[in-house]
């Protein structure tokens, strides 16, 4: 069984030699989507909290192309600037899965693509 690339417009493009996701067996892979508006392709402006919701919503967008809703992802990996940011965050990551939420790491790193402030990638199940 091979890999299927999915592609969707709900979502950001890809800025860079890598699929949107990867559908392999019953899971699908997503790559690490950050604070741009799919159709403009520019940062949203807000705050922390603002950009943790477009994040979110590019990650939805992509499920939902597939016939997935949020709550198919089984990871999470979490990716902040600044980690005096985990509190706004998670006020915000927590209505995206109010019951029952995924396995989740969150790391501090120096810097983001596009010099982003939040990314976030999933696995999701099928």
């Amino acid at each position: 069984m091979g890999n299927r690339v999915i592609q969707t417009d709900k979502a950001p493009k890809a800025i860079g030699p890598y699929s949107q996701a990867i559908q392999a067996g019953n899971f699908m892979f997503l790559s690490g989507q950050i604070p741009l508006d799919p159709k403009t392709g520019e940062f949203v402006k807000g705050d922390i909290r603002r950009q943790t919701q477009q994040v979110l919503e590019n990650i939805k967008g992509i499920l939902e192309s597939q016939g997935l809703r949020m709550g198919n992802v089984v990871k999470v990996l979490l990716f902040l600037k600044d980690i005096g940011n985990f509190n706004q965050v998670n006020e915000v990551y927590a209505t995206y899965f109010p019951s029952s939420p995924p396995a989740r790491s969150t790391v501090e790193v120096s810097r983001l693509p596009k010099d982003a402030e939040i990314e976030i990638e999933v696995i999701a199940m099928i």
